[in-house]
């Protein structure tokens, strides 16, 4: 059975860091597009960040320069770290993988960002 874990959330002050973890389980991920997506109360879900199977990355305009995805294939797991943290990065965060095989989520990870 495919699954997808994330963690590393939490709360965390303004400007504060955090890094996100999506470990994948199966044989869903070398061949996969990995991204971040997050959904805050009332709004849609949104890509916040993804990176192709030869690790070329594209982000959201509200976080680039801010948040970095990365993944290591032989570990199964894809990061988002995530830099200047904003009050209005509150949400939670999936992740998700995109492939030949189907299209797996993540049960998501609260970030809230708060003083």
């Amino acid at each position: 059975q495919v699954q997808l874990v994330e963690s590393g959330g939490g709360l965390v002050q303004p400007g504060g860091s955090l890094r996100l973890s999506c470990a994948a389980s199966g044989r869903i991920f070398s061949d996969n597009f990995m991204g971040w997506y997050r959904q805050a109360p009332g709004k849609q879900r949104e890509l916040v960040a993804g990176i192709t199977s030869s690790g070329n990355t594209n982000y959201a305009d509200f976080v680039k320069g801010r948040f970095t995805i990365s993944r290591r294939n032989a570990r199964n797991t894809v990061y988002l770290l995530m830099n200047s943290l904003k009050p209005q990065d509150t949400a939670v965060y999936y992740c998700r993988g995109l492939g030949p095989g189907g299209d797996y989520w993540g049960q998501g990870t609260q970030v809230t960002v708060s003083s």
